[in-house]
């Protein structure tokens, strides 16, 4: 996919070409300072490593939501393989308990992640399976982008994010950072239930507390903001989130969206807290996640633009004939590890799900 697409439920930003192409977040903003119309692309969960972003060669700005023209049917997907697999992180998810609960050391709060390899029997066009979420989750926000500039040369980030990192219109400032998390369940009262369990959590208040104190301190210095007293339950097809509506306005006119998102960036619902030892922390006992935990977006020459939380999402290979699938959730000391490993089932099947193809947490290692 030579391109970027981000379809919100409100308007739909979609590019072509690349007319220059940035594998780090300052020369991209240096671009944009230095008088370029545009930056879309995607930040990696961690920032020390290669971005995908550009000055697109042409963009078009749609309002309202994306309406594909024909949403083809998939080809036959399978899981070929769990990373790691279901006892390993729930085995990671027990030592990093135990770490959290030794009060003598920093950590506070770690999220751990894994991941599901798919393959397909034919290749997969990355803007068909956008088409397929934005049918199943039409509430989200829906993206696909080349990450050729990161040095993944034809792969694709695509994933529909239930979380928007930052937005910026004018001076007014808006989030909405989740932390918290259950399943939900098919029975209406059963998923009531556990919706007010949820919110009753000590365990995931706690997480969400983490989240928005976080958020406090790095936006501080560049804005006013109005934070609601508790979170607000809001839900995906799959699960149930602690969510807070925050909105503000901007210190100085010349902060831009992409400076907000990368004040933000990573912040403790996909990291940890204290930031930079729970990345630590993170890369030391996990996998490579690549632009899972990341952040996707776009902003303007005013300093307008929208970035979003690149959780429910995938890397789609170069063939097309592969994909690498993230689900994630927050340790804290008083995280059950089977629980979280529930909680990563759930969330990869929004991506997996609109791929048809099932997850359950309990598969072996390699599949054949």
């Amino acid at each position: 996919m030579d391109g970027f697409l981000l379809a919100q439920p409100g308007g739909v930003v979609r590019t072509d070409g690349v007319r220059r192409a940035f594998d780090d977040a300052d020369s991209a903003a240096a671009e944009l300072a230095g008088g370029a119309e545009l930056i879309v692309g995607a930040l990696p969960f961690d920032p020390r490593t290669p971005a995908a972003l550009c000055v697109p060669e042409r963009a078009r700005h749609t309002a309202g939501p994306w309406r594909p023209a024909a949403v083809p049917p998939l080809p036959e997907v399978r899981v070929i393989s769990e990373i790691p697999s279901p006892a390993a992180h729930i085995a990671r998810v027990a030592k990093l308990v135990e770490q959290l609960s030794d009060p003598s050391q920093p950590l506070r709060k770690v999220v751990a992640a894994r991941s599901v390899l798919v393959r397909a029997d034919e290749p997969l066009d990355p803007e068909v399976v956008a088409a397929h979420l934005l049918s199943r989750h039409p509430r989200a926000n829906v993206f696909a982008v080349d990450l050729s500039p990161a040095g993944r040369p034809g792969a694709t980030l695509v994933g529909a994010t239930p979380e928007v990192l930052v937005a910026r219109h004018g001076e007014t400032v808006t989030l909405r950072p989740l932390a918290g998390t259950i399943a939900r369940h098919p029975d209406p009262a059963v998923d009531a239930e556990r919706s007010r369990e949820l919110l009753a959590s000590t365990k995931n208040r706690e997480e969400h507390a983490f989240v928005i104190e976080w958020i406090r301190e790095q936006l501080a210095p560049l804005c006013g903001l109005t934070v609601p007293d508790a979170p607000e339950l809001i839900n995906t097809h799959e699960v149930w989130h602690l969510a807070t509506p925050i909105s503000g306005r901007v210190r100085d006119a010349s902060t831009t969206a992409f400076d907000l998102a990368r004040a933000l960036h990573p912040t403790p619902a996909v990291c940890g807290t204290p930031t930079g030892q729970a990345l630590d922390a993170i890369i030391e006992s996990e996998e490579d996640r690549g632009f899972y935990g990341g952040a996707v977006g776009w902003c303007d020459a005013r300093g307008d633009g929208e970035w979003v939380v690149a959780i429910r999402c995938a890397e789609l290979s170069a063939d097309g004939l592969t994909v690498r699938a993230f689900g994630g959730g927050g340790i804290v000391a008083a995280s059950d590890p089977r629980a979280e490993l529930d909680e990563t089932t759930a969330k990869l099947r929004t991506f997996l799900g609109s791929l048809n193809c099932p997850v359950d947490g309990r598969t072996p290692d390699r599949v054949e």
